[in-house]
């Protein structure tokens, strides 16, 4: 699940402050659209992989990637197959699924960002549904510390009852009926993020409905599941006010990496001078008070 969803930020197409333009391809012949932002300054430390959250578009995270490229770390953010600029074609044709975002697309940034920095490991910062699928990447041992912005399962009974209302309307009713009708799903419409494509949205609702998120991708496959495998440190952030990161939909997350050493930070906007942070805005501009924390947690010592 995500809040209402609007990346404003600029679309850079050539090498310049917001990156280099790279080309990821994937085990399975897709090919991915991403932005790689070499270390500018600080002391030196692990790359970065950064990923995004459902439904938003890797421009949303050029700012903040280049402000932690100056923190001294390399970072790739790149955008999910049928989003953004790795979309190809009308989205009605994309036969995309939410499982091929954490079993194939994550996995191949991951192994494109090992290969162009020659590091043995790299860092996995995670947003919303970025930090929340290491379980189904073979690669997981690459990956020294996950920092899951946002990070849960987005588990209908986990959220507070309004919004569990609000949600299951949106992923179970409108955005069903919305995909019968233009062949994708219309999340935009009701404030999910960018357009979707059909089997993404409805893996999504699904899972959200199950609880367990993307356990469910790998139910009786023990060969493409590694929940119980990943001892990867992970640090789950979440805010007071998000209504669908919220202490029990993280708990329902991290109960899933049973010998994973987890910690969980619970951030109120008015520690940090802010009106609001919500599932969405720790990315901001308007919120680079909280950059910091992610910086310093992505350094933490495993």
């Amino acid at each position: 699940m995500a809040d209402t969803l609007q990346a404003p930020p600029p679309s850079p197409t050539s090498s310049g402050p917001h990156g280099e333009p790279v080309d990821i391809a994937c085990a399975d012949g897709v090919r991915l659209s991403g932005h790689f932002l070499p270390a500018s300054g600080g002391a030196p430390g692990l790359p970065v992989l950064l990923s995004p959250a459902t439904g938003v578009k890797q421009h949303f995270y050029l700012r903040f990637a280049a402000w932690l490229s100056a923190q001294g770390h390399d970072v790739l953010v790149f955008d999910y197959r049928g989003i953004g600029l790795s979309r190809r074609g009308p989205l009605r044709h994309d036969r995309a699924t939410l499982a091929e975002w954490g079993q194939q697309d994550q996995v191949a940034a991951l192994e494109w960002l090992l290969q162009r920095t020659g590091s043995e490991q790299v860092l996995l910062l995670g947003h919303s549904a970025g930090g929340q699928m290491i379980g189904l990447l073979p690669n997981h041992r690459r990956v020294a510390r996950v920092v899951g912005v946002s990070a849960s399962t987005g588990w209908f009974r986990g959220m507070r009852a309004a919004f569990r209302f609000k949600a299951r309307l949106g992923l179970r009713v409108l955005v069903p009926v919305g995909t019968w009708f233009k062949g994708y799903a219309p999340t935009s419409a009701v404030g999910l993020g960018e357009d979707l494509p059909a089997a993404v949205a409805r893996q999504w609702g699904q899972w959200c409905a199950a609880g367990g998120y993307a356990t469910n991708a790998v139910k009786g496959q023990p060969e493409r599941d590694f929940h119980a495998r990943v001892r990867t440190p992970i640090t789950v952030f979440h805010a007071s006010d998000d209504d669908i990161a919220t202490p029990a939909t993280v708990a329902d997350l991290l109960r899933t990496f049973p010998l994973a050493h987890k910690q969980v930070r619970h951030i109120h906007p008015g520690e940090h001078g802010l009106q609001a942070i919500g599932h969405i805005d720790w990315f901001r501009q308007s919120h680079q008070a909280l950059w910091p924390l992610l910086a310093k947690a992505l350094r933490e010592p495993g």
